[in-house]
């Protein structure tokens, strides 16, 4: 994630993250169920388990709510947003080792799995491959890899109309819907589900699933 991409997660914003998401994202819970499930295919009981973008702690404390066996370590690059990560995830806090910085900053493991949700749509296209590349060295040889972002056509008319769905169902106030567009438009690194796609490939990831879709959304899993 770029330096301006950082900067949008002030100490405001983790404070009311927990509150955004559930809103925003399609079957925000069903999305983490699935992700619990996915990596548990292959995550043995004790597994040790990367979350990219661990800021906030949702995904972290529900994995950690289905896998009482399994230990985490939680990346991302603001410090306010893994203090509500602690806040949020505080009765597993024992199994959760929370470190700030980007992927690079992650411990080398091997990790039996990783997911990163809501997460790369922030990450420049630049520097995407080379993230995926990072996660993926630090996996085991066949662990599972559950990753969800924002991911839709980037040609018009058909990107403009995405990105009026995603303002239309987070349920945006009319009078602010043109400034929320124009943050989409100029803020996220939105990559069409072909690209997605090939980026995991490209990154040396093989058996690429789609198991989510929900409007602006796609989540894919994938194996080291």
């Amino acid at each position: 994630m770029s330096a301006s991409g950082q900067s949008a997660f002030n100490a405001n914003h983790a404070r009311t993250y927990a509150e955004g998401p559930p809103r925003q994202v399609p079957g925000f819970e069903g999305l983490h169920r699935m992700t619990a499930m996915l990596l548990g295919e292959r995550v043995p009981d004790n597994g040790r388990v990367m979350v990219l973008g661990a800021g906030g702690g949702l995904e972290l404390r529900s994995l950690a709510d289905v896998h009482p066996g399994w230990t985490f370590d939680g990346i991302d690059p603001s410090a306010e947003m893994l203090d509500a990560a602690k806040q949020t995830a505080a009765p597993h806090l024992a199994r959760i080792r929370l470190i700030e910085g980007y992927i690079t900053a992650a411990p080398e493991g091997p990790f039996d799995g990783a997911a990163c949700l809501l997460t790369l749509h922030f990450v420049p296209r630049s520097e995407r491959l080379e993230t995926l590349r990072e996660i993926r060295r630090r996996l085991r040889p066949g662990a599972p890899f559950v990753v969800a972002h924002v991911s839709f056509a980037q040609t018009e008319p058909e990107r403009s109309r995405w990105i009026a769905r995603h303002v239309a169902f987070a349920g945006v106030a009319p009078a602010q819907a043109e400034s929320a567009r124009h943050a989409i438009a100029t803020r996220l690194s939105a990559l069409t589900p072909e690209e997605d796609e090939a980026m995991l490939r490209g990154a040396g990831f093989s058996d690429v699933s789609l198991f989510y879709a929900g409007l602006s959304f796609r989540g894919w899993v994938a194996y080291a």
